[in-house]
């Protein structure tokens, strides 16, 4: 089983403790009682080490057997190891990582507490570009400002031009601009409104919600140790969620968190990830589990665990995107239908029917999706089934399958594929 510490790193840690407290390493030794040369075997990591001795040295160094044998927790190395990556040029010595949290807990928690910050900050960014581009409501919002703008300066030229106007259709030109000028400052201030932080009042919980789960790699480490008893000291400690709306979206989105993760417990299943390539076909023929559960839990893993970058989608019934998980190079738009979305579309016409394609975007980059739809509840038309769909998506490999081909795009307003019959706003040319 893979998990986020390195039990291989127990030596080191016993030697950053050891020179944390400004032990030597003899009279360490001499306290445990073991030979000073025996003790440096393990210290390097040469001698695995368990039992008695290392109770011993744990008394002795006044930590928890754990300190030594699991290092820094999931969330903190997660971080501080996100932060390296994305600051290759600082040349972080992440091989050190353990003494870092070892000697400089504090330290550790302010590095790790920024690329947190950072994290949610880029989220709300990506989301604020994400509105600009294709959110209707912003869209419209800007097209009454544009016209009230337009009609002012309209009114204002011929005011300058005609300078022997009649009084009283001069009067009338000066009630028009005070009219659209008041026009302007409601309809700026309701633009405004679209870019306030999703944590204030009146903003875009989702976003808060996303930006939760982008912050911690969507691997929360509290949901995965006790499950729903953590939901609210997660909530407690994220930005935002003093918003009652987003609050709620909030706890919605980590119940269901954490009935995957009894379902399916993250140790066990990372293992059976690894042995099966990362791939959730080969997954659903080994887990008697269902479809949807597995893509969730698939971009659940730890960045450790060795899962390659994965994107995810969430719909409902409608196709509006209730939950993201961000994947670089393919485009998952929140407010508006998106080709390379298909694959989801396809799942909610066909609910329980899983769906697997390959999905090729402008830029050459290719992608493979896995996606179903999930029914809750009764039906017949007193009682209707609640559905949801699931899509995951990762950086296409070599695989034995070869699935239907997806030609995507960002949106049909931006899109370079020109040859495309389904662009919205006026069809291409067969």
């Amino acid at each position: 089983m893979t998990d986020t510490t390195r039990p291989d790193l127990t030596g080191s840690r016993i030697r950053e403790q050891r020179l944390a407290r400004g032990l030597k390493q003899g009279a360490l030794a001499q306290a445990v009682g073991v030979s000073p040369s025996y003790l440096n075997l393990i210290e390097h990591n040469h001698r695995r080490i368990g039992g008695k001795l290392l109770l011993k040295l744990a008394s002795v160094l006044k930590v928890e057997p754990s300190a030594l044998t699991e290092g820094a927790d999931a969330e903190l190395s997660t971080l501080l190891d996100s932060a390296a990556r994305a600051q290759r040029s600082a040349g972080a010595e992440t091989d050190r990582m353990d003494e870092l949290t070892a000697r400089f807990p504090g330290w550790s928690a302010l590095i790790a507490g920024q690329e947190r910050r950072l994290q949610a900050l880029d989220a709300q960014v990506e989301a604020l570009r994400d509105r600009l581009a294709h959110d209707p409501a912003l869209s419209e919002a800007m097209h009454e400002v544009l016209s009230s703008v337009a009609a002012i300066r309209s009114t204002a030229d011929i005011l300058v031009r005609e300078t022997d106007l009649d009084p009283a259709w001069r009067g009338r030109f000066h009630r028009n601009l005070h009219e659209e000028a008041e026009r302007l400052s409601t309809r700026a201030t309701g633009l405004l409104a679209q870019f306030e932080a999703p944590e204030a009042e009146g903003g875009y919980p989702a976003e808060s919600v996303e930006a939760m789960f982008e912050a911690t790699g969507h691997f929360i480490a509290e949901i995965e140790a006790e499950g729903a008893a953590a939901i609210d000291a997660v909530l407690d400690r994220t930005p935002g969620m003093d918003n009652p709306a987003a609050r709620a979206m909030g706890a919605a989105r980590l119940s269901a968190y954490a009935a995957d993760a009894a379902l399916l417990p993250i140790g066990p299943f990372t293992e059976a990830a690894e042995a099966a390539g990362f791939d959730p076909v080969v997954l659903v023929g080994q887990l008697d589990v269902g479809v949807a559960p597995i893509l969730r839990r698939m971009a659940c893993l730890p960045v450790s665990s060795g899962v390659p970058p994965v994107g995810l989608a969430i719909c409902d019934a409608a196709g509006a995107i209730v939950h993201r998980r961000r994947l670089p190079g393919f485009s998952v738009p929140r407010v508006v239908a998106g080709c390379p979305l298909w694959p989801l579309y396809s799942a909610l016409a066909r609910p329980g029917h899983a769906e697997e394609a390959e999905i090729e975007m402008p830029h050459g980059a290719r992608f493979h999706a896995w996606a179903v739809a999930e029914t809750h509840g009764g039906s017949g038309f007193g009682a209707p089934p609640q559905l949801r769909g699931v899509m995951l998506v990762m950086a296409a490999r070599s695989r034995d399958r070869q699935p239907p081909l997806v030609r995507g795009g960002p949106g049909c307003e931006t899109c370079p594929r020109e040859d495309c019959i389904a662009r919205r706003g006026g069809v291409a040319p067969v």
